[in-house]
């Protein structure tokens, strides 16, 4: 009789290719309330059962037919229990999920149950009457969901970890939850990544790897519908921080640009930039793109001039990075929405004050004098770049479905953001499931659509 693995808060797909990577196997049963989570699943778990069902109504006994269940992966929606939800009220619905999985477990008893949500589950307690937690009860219902669990029977033991221990390009952290009854022992994965690479382990794997560098996407000062002010005030605290005031800011090789990360959310004080260094693993993904690529292309700077005197025409600039003309300033505006320009433009109209300020940066690269010519922003891209750093597959399929359909970029980004880091799902299943092992996971063929039918070839 064959084990069955069951993921019950499938979406699209994080643990189950997590648990395909430790034990060369599909899922047998995946279950979502979202028919766009659940077509992404399908696309990439053809051979797996999908349920498009209500966690709480679905019966499994019906499906698992009285077959062994050997493990059942649970990720409950976390929003309403995440710190991310600051002093909004909590939707009493979304924080019992885990009761599905007390539901599922005492029905059909899996020897494993491996959990996954944010850290702020610990303190999972009563509401008061306008949704927000009771402070003084905080923890009471997760206690009474685990005294719940070890009363099937389940040994029961929990972490807090980050991914990027474990190899993924993600800092993100989470709580896991491993309970099992079948008498064997819990283990936790071996962390195999530190920071700096601290204690023989290796070193995290930076966000740098998972950019696509044949893209820098466009310059911030010729675009016809000017960035925002809060975007740009973002892009001149970020290479403030993160490229004239570090000491080794990330440098593109062969590119003579320096490169950094901002984020698209509100900054904790006036002047700071939330953003990071490429040479670090990317921060939490979350359900919207927050990421943007900022890229600033680079000159070295010399006393005696760049090449050219200033009274001259400037040389061409093209839109290849690392072939650009030399140049070694640009205006900013000090009106309007205006972000400024580079200088081998016209100038913008001159008003009857002194509106354009020049801005010759100039900053230090070991020992070398270096000065900005050219600023480009773009945001990070879901296909691959937001799935390799979750830590997906290069494989793994997220911009179109079985049928066609190509999947809208915001459908792909929530996807990624609500998903299992699969390299933490493969180390937790490794660690306590390698009976289950059969072989390697087969990586998912390319679509061919050039047919009349839909093919893996």
């Amino acid at each position: 009789m064959k084990d069955l693995i069951i993921d019950c808060f499938a979406g699209g797909g994080g643990a189950s290719v997590g648990i395909e990577m430790a034990l060369g196997r599909h899922i047998d049963i995946a279950i979502n309330h979202d028919p766009q989570a659940i077509r992404m699943h399908k696309t990439n778990h053809p051979d797996t059962l999908h349920l498009t069902e209500d966690i709480f109504k679905v019966d499994l006994q019906k499906y698992v037919k009285g077959r062994h269940v050997a493990l059942m992966w649970a990720s409950p929606d976390c929003t309403s229990h995440s710190k991310a939800k600051g002093g909004q009220p909590r939707e009493k619905g979304l924080r019992i999920l885990p009761w599905a999985v007390y539901k599922h477990a005492k029905a059909i008893l899996p020897d494993v149950i491996l959990m996954e949500n944010v850290e702020e589950i610990q303190q999972w307690g009563p509401l008061d009457s306008s949704g927000h937690p009771i402070k003084e009860r905080k923890g009471e219902d997760y206690n009474r969901f685990i005294t719940a669990m070890k009363s099937l029977g389940y040994e029961f033991d929990c972490r807090e970890l980050v991914a990027a221990d474990y190899g993924a390009p993600t800092t993100r952290k989470r709580w896991y939850a491993i309970l099992r009854r079948d008498g064997k022992p819990i283990i936790w994965p071996v962390q195999t990544h530190s920071k700096n690479g601290e204690n023989g382990f290796n070193s995290w794997v930076p966000a740098s790897s998972v950019i696509d560098w044949s893209d820098f996407g466009k310059s911030i000062f010729d675009r016809k519908k000017p960035l925002a002010e809060a975007t740009q005030k973002r892009i001149a605290n970020g290479i403030k921080k993160y490229i004239i005031d570090n000491k080794n800011p990330f440098i593109v090789p062969e590119k003579q640009a320096a490169a950094f990360l901002i984020q698209y959310h509100g900054e904790t004080k006036e002047g700071d930039s939330r953003g990071q260094n490429l040479d670090e693993p990317l921060k939490t993904i979350d359900t919207s793109n927050r990421y943007g690529l900022v890229t600033a292309f680079i000159t070295k700077f010399y006393k005696t001039g760049i090449g050219q005197g200033c009274e001259e025409p400037l040389h061409t600039i093209t839109t290849s990075p690392g072939h650009f003309g030399l140049v070694s300033a640009f205006l900013v505006k000090y009106y309007g929405q205006g972000v400024g320009q580079k200088i081998n433009s016209p100038l913008g109209t001159i008003t009857t004050k002194d509106r354009f300020g020049l801005v010759n940066v100039v900053f230090e690269v070991n020992g070398e004098q270096y000065i900005i010519h050219d600023i480009f922003l773009r945001m990070l891209k879901a296909e691959p770049e937001l799935k390799l750093a979750q830590g997906f597959p290069m494989d793994y399929i997220i911009d179109k479905d079985y049928e066609r359909k190509t999947y809208p970029v915001k459908e792909q980004v929530a996807r990624i953001g609500n998903s299992v880091v699969p390299i933490m799902a493969k180390a937790l299943v490794s660690a306590n499931c390698p009976y289950l092992r059969i072989g390697e996971r087969m990586p998912n063929m390319k679509i061919d659509y050039s047919g009349s039918q839909l093919r893996f070839a």
